[in-house]
């Protein structure tokens, strides 16, 4: 049985349509950040096992960005949001 993913936009598709971009988790340091922020922000990422927030671009479909909460280790996905949606919902807070 193919994992589905259920896209706001486009409603329930196979995973083979969207591409893994990474963890939602990291945020942006600032424009003025030291170099060091910068290095850990873009080189050095932790490699959780178990439930896990990542981008995922919806390259055969609506083209949008979306972040997926779900389990790496049994694949489990628990909701899907679009990624514009979740950066404004972490902003605010």
């Amino acid at each position: 049985m193919a994992s589905l993913i259920t896209c706001p936009h486009c409603g329930t598709r196979p995973k083979e349509e969207f591409s893994i971009r990474g963890a939602a988790a990291p945020k942006r340091p600032s424009a003025t950040a030291k170099d060091e922020e910068w290095h850990r922000y873009v080189y050095i990422r932790d490699n959780p096992r178990g439930r896990y927030q990542e981008y995922w671009h919806h390259v055969a479909g609506c083209r949008r960005f979306l972040v997926v909460d779900r389990d790496n280790l049994t694949h489990e996905v628990f909701g899907v949001s679009d990624a514009y949606d979740f950066e404004r919902a972490r902003t605010a807070g």
